[in-house]
């Protein structure tokens, strides 16, 4: 049985669990505006898609038409009252400038880093049969995803999981004590069931062998 950690006992924070930058922040609503319009955003695509039958394909390209047809309009009119010097608007359309910071990307990139790592650490413990609750962990998530998955389709399910994101680590930041003592409750019965399913496999397995040994002396 692989060694783990009680959940009372992390050497972490959560925030730092999370990678302590700027998405621990955001997942744990240290800012509070970023969250939320995440949340709104994402329930409006999940209406365009669910609701109004619109596929990402099409409905990028009904915005980035309608965006592109208002600027163009836009610079062609403030070009041409600017050239007979009409007293209206004469100015383009204010654009910034369009590019991504190398901090972001830097972020995001060390963010995809550790949950990479992460994963397939997991896979490596699992597969070398070294933690045990991981594995029953990993087993029971799976599992509930595969059933999430055949009650429902992929938008709502990418919206119910950007939703538990958003709210479970922060709830469990929030009620951190009370939820780790029923964490270590559970783990605790999960040490007990643990052992009494290693005895009854060790006694099968010791009548196993006997009988092996009864038959080939027979033979």
């Amino acid at each position: 049985m692989g060694s783990s950690i009680r959940p009372s006992e992390r050497p972490k924070s959560l925030h730092e669990l999370l990678g302590g930058g700027v998405v621990a922040d955001v997942m744990l609503w240290r800012r509070r505006n970023v969250p939320i319009k995440i949340l709104l955003g994402s329930l409006a695509a999940w209406w365009v898609f669910e609701v109004s039958g619109y596929t990402v394909l099409s409905l990028l390209s009904n915005v980035l038409l309608l965006l592109i047809s208002i600027l163009f309009v836009w610079a062609k009119a403030a070009w041409i009252l600017n050239r007979y010097h009409l007293m209206l608007v004469q100015t383009p359309p204010p654009m910034p400038v369009m590019r991504i910071s190398e901090e972001v990307i830097n972020e995001v990139a060390l963010h995809m880093h550790s949950i990479v790592n992460m994963v397939l650490s997991i896979f490596h413990n699992i597969a070398l049969g070294k933690d045990t609750e991981l594995f029953y962990g990993v087993a029971v998530y799976l599992w509930l995803i595969s059933i999430i998955g055949s009650l429902t389709d992929f938008p709502t399910l990418c919206y119910i999981s950007l939703v538990t994101v958003l709210t479970v680590p922060a709830l469990y930041e929030k009620y951190e004590d009370c939820i780790d003592k029923y964490l270590d409750l559970a783990y605790t019965e999960l040490l007990m069931y643990e052992r009494v399913y290693e005895r009854v496999c060790f006694q099968w397995y010791n009548k196993a062998k006997r009988l092996i040994m009864e038959i080939t002396k027979e033979s």
